[in-house]
This record gives C-alpha cells, structure tokens and sequence, in this order.
C-alpha cells in the first residue's frame, strides 16, 4: 500500500514471483502550501477503497492476502490522544508554516550541528519543526498528545494497535539519530517542550525484514482480512520507491512526482552539514542520501494549464523548442521551496525575449524542475556519495519523453525507466514477501527486479551558461512579505 499526499494506491502481487495480480487507487483531499492538511481518517477510507478497487480487479478476496506493508508520505505529524483518536488534522510534509521554528533551530544548533546529530538539516517539511508549531500555537493540544506518529505509522496502528515504524521514517523526523540508532528526545525537549517524557510518546523502531503484528485489530477485521495476516514495519515513501526500483549501490534514482528527489544508495552514513542532502536510512538496513524539492511535475502540470495544452502536449513542444544557448530559464519553486530552504519563495522566470516562443516555455517548464534536481545530485557526490552509476527516473514524470530527454541531455549520459510504475507500492510489496518468506528485504528485491524498459540517450549537451543563469536566478534572494 503507498499512501501517498495524493492518493493511496494498492497493488496486490504473488508472493512467490511478484506478478501483479490486481490494482487500485483512491484519490485524497488536495492540498497545497502554506498550510498543508489532512484527516488521517481520509487516507483510512482511501486505503479501503483502493484495496476493494485491487480485489476485485484481480477476481479475489481480502482472505487470500497473507502480508502486507504499508508506505506513506514523510514527516507528517499525526498527533494521538490517550484514548488513540486523532487530536487534529496531520500536518503534511510540505506544510510550510513551521519555517520559522525550523530557523530558530537551525540557527542556534547550526547546519553542521544538526547533520552530526540526526544525519539532516531540519526544514519545515520535518516532523520536529511541525511539533514546535503546535507547541507555540496549540500549546493545550500538545498537552493532551500521548502519542506521536507519522502517516505510514498510523496506517499500520490502525491493522496492528502497534505504534511502531521504521528507521527510514524514523530518519526524516529530525530526532531520530539513525547512525546511532537511537531517539533524540533532548532534542524534543529542547526545542518543543521540556517538561514531556516524550520517549513513552514515540513509536519502536523496527528493521526492515521485522513482522511488526498482525492485522487483528477491528479495523483489519473490516477490510476483510484475516487476523493471522502479517504486517511489515512499512517505510518512506520514497524510500520503498527505491526499493521498488531495485536501486542498487551507486545507482541514481530520480523521481519525478509531487515532490522532486534524486537519490542513491549507500553502505553508510552520508551527512551533509550545507543543508543540501538529507542523510536518510534506506528501507533495506543501510542509507538512502537524497534531496528533496517542493516542485516538481506540479510545475509542467502549471505550464500545460497556462499553454492550455495537455501534458503529452506539452512534451510534444519542449521537445521541439530551439535550444538556443540564451533561452529561457525557470526558477521553479511555485509554493516556496524545501532544498534550498526558501518557504517564501515563488517562481522566477528569467531571459524573456519579444520573441519568446511557447515551445520555449514548456522546456523552461522541465528544466527547471530537472536543474533543481541536477544540483542536488552533484551535492550527494561533494558531500561523499558514490552517484556516479546507471540514472534511473521513475514517478509520473518519467511518463514523459521531455522530462527523460532533459535529464539526459543535463546529465550527459543516458538515463533509463524501469517496469515498476508504482514503485513505492511495489517496494512496500516486496518488503511483505520479505516478512511473509522470512527473508532478508534485499533478497526478495534482487528477485524481483524490473526490467528496464527504456533508455534515452544525449541528444543535445546542456550548456554551462544555461546552468549559470539558472544558478543565478536561483540563488537570488527575494524580499518577502514581512519585509
């Protein structure tokens, strides 16, 4: 199951080989930054609809299923009573209200002081800042808190009644220190509140081959499910995503969804103290280095709207724009922006000319999104990452042939799909057969591994100066409204 900020999507699959036996897929509320929110229970309904959608597409029944695992969003809060009801709306990851709270932060422990602590830099996407924003403004609402969880930890509570999750979630929080395996509840206590005993508040942190319960709550019992079925300890979205793809050491995966990521794997610890790279766990044992942007297809789904074309349409012209070494450049961050940390940002739009063109436009639409993306790659390698192997895009914008050509033509080197286009529900499949077999994750994904389905090679070298002006505009700082 991948509960997603847009939809929870379930694939049902064989066990043994992986085939897709059934799909299904229910919507979410939309949301959008600043204030991005949404009822938990809303994603509970999603995944009943989604898993019924599944079922009967593959001609089965809910007591066929023998394991499941569940992967979801990142760093939402969802805050628990001490009779386990949902005390108000999950913050999402890509709420910007705690930006303020993430500066304090950062700016009295440091860049380099954070990563050293929990492997990452908080920004207002992470959990700790969104739990300092209910302190300050819902102070009597923290005060009846009893339990603190992410959105793939409360799906799982609602099969299981274990409030357990995972050490790839557990890593995107901003107080759980994953090279040292352990929480940082000083960290809470120094930035939220001091007079909490917060680790009774927290869920255990389970491995990635670990059955975490079973499915025997009256809830489970609802969906039809069996009360022996096993329940995987889930993951990060984008981290099962990369278990999906079968991301190996030294690949490069880049996603291209409501959020942006480029990431790679790797056997340690990467922590970065410029803010650009998350030093994330991975959902295998080891670690995922990845950065994340705000904007990613939002931004041609924008442009395709302003064009008053489709998206294939709007492929169709990047595609046959002139690449003329002074076009165009778009600084994407329509809702602000996460890598770099600018909440406040909006999109910039540079080089206009008397004779722009709209084939122009819709390629500065996918460059900025994949020039974002290309400094956040080489960021991973400064900060001690081997990136430097095959490049893989997934997500809905790898259905695009601009996007694939673009990040080619950035790269210099040719970049691949693979036949897993729900990749995050395929990892978070493989990681139930792993429970259900008692195997190593990593076993079942090397068995399960996706063919590649296409290539795309170089055809025209991104210049420097394209990079530099995009650097430029990027790294402009704008006025904002307080000022």
């Amino acid at each position: 199951m991948d509960s997603s900020t847009q939809s929870c999507t379930v694939e049902l699959r064989d066990a043994d080989d992986g085939r897709v036996l059934g799909a299904g897929r229910s919507p979410h509320p939309a949301t959008a930054p600043p204030v991005s929110e949404q009822d938990p229970e809303d994603w509970w309904s999603a995944l009943r609809l989604a898993l019924a959608a599944a079922l009967d597409q593959a001609g089965l029944t809910a007591d066929r299923i023998d394991a499941v695992s569940i992967a979801a969003q990142c760093h939402g809060l969802v805050l628990l009573d001490e009779a386990d009801r949902v005390l108000r709306a999950a913050k999402l990851w890509n709420d910007t209200t705690s930006a303020p709270q993430a500066a304090a932060m950062v700016a009295d422990l440091g860049a380099s002081g954070w990563a050293e602590a929990v492997g990452s830099v908080p920004t207002a996407a992470f959990t700790i800042t969104k739990l300092a924003w209910v302190a300050a403004h819902e102070p009597a609402l923290l005060d009846r808190a009893h339990r603190v969880l992410l959105p793939h930890d409360w799906l799982t509570f609602r099969l299981t009644g274990e409030a357990v999750t995972d050490r790839s979630e557990a890593s995107g929080t901003g107080y759980f220190a994953a090279h040292e395996d352990r929480y940082r509840t000083d960290l809470l206590e120094r930035w939220v509140r001091s007079d909490r005993d917060w680790a009774p508040m927290l869920p255990r942190v389970a491995g990635p081959d670990e059955a975490v319960g079973r499915a025997d709550t009256r809830a489970a019992t609802a969906l039809g499910l069996r009360r022996d079925v096993l329940v995987g300890a889930g993951a990060g979205d984008q981290h099962a995503g990369a278990l999906g793809i079968g991301l190996g050491p030294g690949q490069v995966l880049y996603s291209l969804g409501t959020s942006g990521v480029v990431m790679t794997t790797s056997a340690t610890p990467v922590h970065d103290g410029t803010g650009w790279v998350d030093g994330v766990a991975d959902a295998t044992g080891g670690w995922l280095p990845l950065m994340c942007s705000l904007n990613s297809t939002k931004v041609t789904d924008t442009v395709a709207r302003l064009l008053g074309v489709d998206l294939p349409g709007l492929a169709a012209l990047a595609l046959a724009a002139e690449r003329r070494p002074d076009r165009m450049v778009l600084a994407a961050y329509l809702d602000g922006e996460r890598t770099p940390d600018r909440p406040d940002a909006r999109g910039l739009l540079g080089g206009l000319r008397s004779d722009v063109t709209r084939e122009e436009l819709a390629l500065a639409a996918h460059e900025g999104v994949i020039l974002g993306l290309l400094r956040g790659h080489r960021a991973i390698r400064a900060a001690g990452a081997a990136a430097d192997g095959e490049v893989v895009v997934a997500g809905g914008g790898a259905r695009s042939a601009a996007y694939r050509q673009v990040l080619a033509d950035a790269l210099g080197r040719p970049v691949s799909t693979r036949e897993a286009p729900e990749a995050t529900a395929r990892g978070a499949a493989i990681q139930a057969a792993a429970v259900l077999a008692r195997a190593p994750v990593t076993t079942v994904r090397d068995s399960w591994a996706p063919a590649t389905t296409t290539t795309t090679d170089p055809a025209a070298a991104l210049p420097e100066s394209v990079l530099d002006r995009y650097r430029a505009l990027a790294e402009w700082r704008q006025p904002t409204e307080k000022e």
